[in-house]
């Protein structure tokens, strides 16, 4: 069987890939501890052989009795509808904030006659923001892509969005900044020429913890990409150097619609059936 080898680091992560022609991966290695992960049992043979010669050209450091073994990987419990993610609405961790912390019904009577600006108010721009974002991204099922919203981590922080599809992996973070002009950098943000807010930088971390706990429970690796998502601004800037955060505003997130060629249709809907179980971010 004819295998292509592909290097591949990000993330922190040295590995190389074992590609059929079409550039189907079937098996990847961990240059650092020598361990072989094999996708397509067909293949095992193969796959361990060709990766193991790539890992003794590089190293000279296999093992390989640790190279011819499948790493064993964690199971979730079955899905319940309590842990089942698939039926948050767009921004449901806001809506439980508003909830529970947000104003009462005279306080908000008060402070919309008085035109008072209140602390809450970025909470409800912020929910409007994620249900115009979760509303174009849904309109992506039909082109294969499945689609989650509200995703919690621990530590009270939540991915607004996760996509899922032919195209690979993205977590989304949505900002809503209502008429205003936005900059992106390296790692921060500025609207309207204001104080750097660190966007970026914080959405290559979420992307990491994604990844994270996504490999943690499939048997194939799982690269995920940041996104940046302005929604209502009026002009939107990114420098040229930024390379590894995707940035859009919200009508432009259909340019993910026509990626292909990461994921098969099987590993789709394996990291979905991960990603939608609530237990599998409990210590995310």
């Amino acid at each position: 069987m004819e295998l292509h080898v592909t290097r591949w680091k990000r993330y922190g992560r040295d590995r190389l890939y074992a590609n059929l022609p079409d550039g189907t991966a079937v098996g990847w290695a961990d240059i650092t501890t020598g361990d072989i992960t094999v996708l397509r049992a067909e293949c095992r043979d193969d796959v361990i052989a060709v990766l193991t010669k790539h890992l003794q050209d590089l190293t000279e450091l296999v093992l390989p009795d640790r190279a011819s073994e499948v790493q064993a990987r964690p199971m979730l419990p079955p899905l319940t509808p309590a842990d089942d993610l698939a039926v948050n609405p767009p921004g449901q961790a806001l809506r439980d904030l508003l909830a529970e912390s947000g104003p009462g019904l005279v306080e908000r009577i008060v402070s919309r006659l008085l035109r008072r600006p209140s602390e809450w108010d970025s909470w409800r721009r912020g929910l409007a923001g994620e249900r115009r974002v979760g509303a174009e991204l849904n309109r992506l099922g039909r082109h294969g892509w499945r689609v989650l919203h509200s995703v919690p981590l621990a530590n009270k922080v939540d991915i607004d969005h996760l996509l899922i599809g032919p195209g690979g992996v993205f977590s989304i973070n949505t900002k809503h900044h209502h008429k205003r002009a936005v900059w992106v950098g390296d790692d921060s943000v500025k609207v309207d020429h204001g104080k750097p807010a660190p966007y970026a930088r914080k959405s290559r971390a979420e992307a990491k913890r994604v990844a994270r706990v996504l490999e943690r429970y499939c048997d194939f690796p799982v690269a995920v990409e940041p996104v940046l998502l302005f929604v209502g601004v009026t002009d939107l800037k990114v420098v040229a150097t930024q390379l590894d955060v995707r940035v859009y505003q919200e009508r432009q997130v259909s340019a993910l619609a026509p990626l292909s060629g990461v994921l098969t249709v099987d590993q789709v809907e394996r990291v979905y059936s991960v990603a939608r179980h609530r237990q599998a971010w409990n210590h995310a």
